[in-house]
């Protein structure tokens, strides 16, 4: 009779615990307060953010930032000009990154970096270079592990080499 009391005690305190658990994960309440985003020199996205009501139980929140790109690659002479032919080509594509960011507080905030699409095949013939003249992101989205989001509103470009 003592070992079912026993083993009886044991489940309702998991089970006591469980629930205590899962009430402070439902009570948490994941949001952006800020998604920013800007195109850097080296025409990467940036996007920056503050996350809160991630509650005190986790340590770190995993976040993305995704968009639809699209880059215009060109080639250039020796001279540093862009020949009037018309060798350039754009490419177009999604593009994301994320990283894992510490908690402290119910709250995280950091920026996350993301690359423009490559080239593709597209090469410059004997005597000219391949360069990335100009990108643009549209449709950007930050997304917690927790499955809140937050859009970054417009089309956000950068012109590095003007053609």
């Amino acid at each position: 009779m003592r070992t079912v009391v026993r083993v009886l005690l044991a489940v309702t305190a998991t089970l006591a615990a469980a629930l205590a658990f899962t009430a402070a994960a439902l009570a948490d309440s994941p949001h952006f307060i800020k998604a920013d985003a800007s195109v850097d020199a080296a025409g990467n996205l940036v996007c920056t953010f503050k996350e809160a009501g991630l509650g005190t139980t986790v340590a770190t929140e995993a976040v993305t930032c995704s968009a639809d790109a699209s880059a215009v690659y060109a080639c250039i002479n020796g001279g540093q000009n862009h020949p009037k032919a018309a060798n350039k080509a754009t490419v177009s594509g999604p593009v994301s990154g994320g990283g894992v960011f510490p908690v402290r507080n119910g709250s995280t905030t950091g920026s996350i970096t993301v690359g423009p699409p490559g080239p593709g095949g597209f090469s410059c013939p004997n005597g000219q270079d391949r360069v990335f003249a100009s990108v643009c992101y549209t449709n950007i989205v930050l997304a917690g592990a927790a499955g809140d989001t937050a859009a970054v509103p417009g089309t956000i470009c950068r012109t590095l080499i003007p053609l």
